[in-house]
């Protein structure tokens, strides 16, 4: 992790001017990352987790106090010694907004600093409507929950769409079963909007981020899957999300499987993952046998409601997911895989995967391989983006005062256990 250097040192000796910001932007950003996030409240774990100095995370976190974009505040227990001042990003009454989009639907909140969600409801939405229409729907729904809270406060705005995502751009990239959104400016359309900074992302490095925001320490390189009527997964190396070269990473869905065998998927080639083990491959089976479903609502309920169909369609749909996380998972070695989505709501679906993965896997991979679902269940991907949002805020703050920053686009830090 970068460090102040000698020099620099030397030149912000003693008390910083007022206003001052630190020499690091890149070490200040990533204290602004780990404050914003709640994955460290004191100077201590500042510099445990971030391998620097305790005197350079003292000051620059001086030197961000003096700017607001860090208060301290109250006591914490330690272990010894001086009692540890609590710190926090910004205001208590600062928070993004932030919608967790699907095809139908979509789910929105207010984020705090900290990871806290607020005022979550699902509201409508057809993405099939396209960003024209579909948008300025979202926004008056995202607008009245700033409104209720009060503007002058919102800081940021997140986006979680269901399809790949150029986060520099902030648009969906060829996107299935979103027509008309393929590089549309999502994230300029809302910033012009509302005002603020705000943030694009695909839904599923957002459930990754928002999961490993509350999980334990030890837990740095897991795999997060998102199963609702498509499939993604979200991979995080060292605490820290993992795009990969071009952004993709992460991107299981369309991995070629035996058991498609032929049959066609929405990216145009034959027997994906998709097409055998997502939602929408199950309203289809299910359609196939007979039964009357429309949604993957529809297939939950019968699963849960121990519909015999159901149940082995469901099974299998999590035995083909966990042959493709199998090899994902001996190749990666993850301390843990998180299932979350809708189906991941359904424990047949759950056996099944955790089933294949344990069979297919070397036994000192699976050995202390955690294998559960979300703990934030339906809220991963809404905390993920809020928290998003809330860093581009801090990380654009931080360039105005006179960093580097301005516009560099975070990625989840390292959580503390608790």
């Amino acid at each position: 992790m970068t460090e102040i250097s000698a020099r620099d040192r030397k030149s912000t000796k003693g008390v910083s001017p007022k206003g001052a910001v630190p020499k690091s932007a890149t070490l200040a950003t990533r204290v602004l990352e780990l404050v914003a996030s709640g994955q460290a409240s004191s100077r201590a774990e500042l510099a445990q987790l971030l391998g620097t100095a305790p005197s350079t995370i003292s000051l620059t976190v001086a030197e961000l106090v003096e700017r607001g974009l860090i208060a301290e505040e109250g006591t914490q227990s330690s272990t010894g010694g001086r009692p540890r001042r609590v710190l926090r990003a910004g205001s208590t009454d600062e928070y993004a907004v932030a919608a967790d989009v699907g095809g139908r639907h979509a789910r929105i909140g207010v984020v705090l600093p900290g990871n806290g969600v607020r005022d979550v409801a699902n509201v409508p939405f057809e993405i099939a409507d396209g960003p024209e229409a579909a948008l300025p729907r979202l926004a008056e729904h995202l607008e009245s929950l700033a409104d209720r809270r009060g503007r002058d406060r919102l800081r940021g705005v997140g986006l979680s769409l269901p399809g790949p995502v150029d986060v520099t751009a902030g648009a969906v990239v060829l996107p299935s079963r979103m027509p008309g959104w393929n590089r549309f400016p999502v994230a300029a359309w809302l910033e012009e909007r509302f005002g603020v900074p705000a943030v694009v992302d695909n839904d599923a490095n957002c459930m990754a981020v928002g999961e490993q925001s509350v999980r334990p320490a030890e837990h740095r390189r897991t795999i997060t899957v998102k199963i609702g009527s498509a499939i993604g997964a979200g991979v995080i190396i060292d605490g820290g999300l993992y795009r990969g070269a071009t952004g993709a990473a992460g991107d299981i869905t369309h991995i070629r499987i035996d058991g498609g065998a032929d049959i066609p998927c929405s990216c145009g080639n034959t027997g994906c993952l998709e097409t055998v083990a997502s939602g929408a491959a199950l309203v289809r089976i299910l359609r196939e046998r007979g039964l009357d479903v429309t949604s993957t609502e529809d297939v939950v309920q019968l699963a849960t409601d121990a519909d015999p169909e159901a149940t082995r369609a469901v099974r299998r749909a999590g035995d083909h997911l966990g042959q493709v996380l199998a090899a994902n998972v001996n190749f990666f070695n993850p301390d843990a895989v998180y299932l979350g989505g809708i189906l991941s709501t359904l424990e047949p679906f759950i056996a099944a995967v955790r089933s294949q993965l344990y069979e297919s896997c070397h036994p000192l991979v699976t050995e202390h391989l955690t294998i559960e679902r979300a703990a934030l269940g339906a809220d991963a991907g809404l905390a993920g983006v809020g928290l998003f949002a809330l860093q581009r805020a801090l990380a654009r703050a931080l360039g105005e005062a006179g960093g580097t920053g301005t516009d560099r686009f975070p990625t989840a830090a390292p959580p503390r256990s608790g």
